[in-house]
């Protein structure tokens, strides 16, 4: 039996969660999120905890076993807590400005970027060079994350562009230039 699979989702105060047919739905003060269960995975919600069983002990249920009780406890925490990535911008005149519900970003191109923020995700910038994404789906908060460093990846040899907040960007050396010449 799976070790992650096996485990009970406890529903925390305020989370309210609910099948309709093969749709697990959970709703919190952070949002709503809902997630199609896989085929072969059963899902009981009993007294505030969700357990997660499979059908049978073919590959293909236990490899989904432990992957659907991951997902459900992703989702159950985060519509009570909330999910975030921070982002930092590096780079002589890059930034970002907040615009509704578009970001406008100045990264060293001739043109300004424009990034629609889609629905269920909030992005707050702080002092120009500073995003925080936040969501309750786990999911489109990290592929927004990931489009929006995709605009400007961390220069390999400068260091300049977009990265996480913890990220660590190890830097090339440049040309090693001649000494001594005259």
């Amino acid at each position: 039996m799976s070790r992650i699979g096996k485990l009970p989702i406890p529903v925390p105060k305020g989370v309210t969660v609910t099948l309709e047919g093969a749709a697990f739905l959970a709703d919190g003060p952070k949002g709503k999120v809902s997630l199609d269960v896989v085929r072969g995975i059963e899902v009981r919600i009993e007294d505030g905890v969700v357990t997660v069983h499979r059908a049978d002990d073919t590959g293909p249920s236990r490899a989904k076993h432990g992957l659907v009780r991951a997902l459900l406890a992703n989702a159950v925490r985060g519509v009570a807590e909330g999910w975030s990535k921070e982002l930092e911008i590096q780079g002589v005149g890059y930034r970002a400005e907040s615009k509704g519900r578009d970001v406008h970003f100045t990264l060293g191109y001739s043109h300004p970027i424009v990034y629609s923020v889609p629905e269920g995700v909030e992005i707050e910038v702080d002092g120009n060079t500073r995003l925080v994404v936040r969501g309750p789906d786990r999911q489109a908060v990290g592929q927004v994350a990931a489009e929006i460093r995709k605009l400007r990846k961390p220069d390999a040899y400068k260091g300049k562009g977009i990265r996480y907040k913890d990220e660590t960007v190890r830097l090339k050396v440049g040309k090693a230039g001649v000494s001594g010449a005259a």
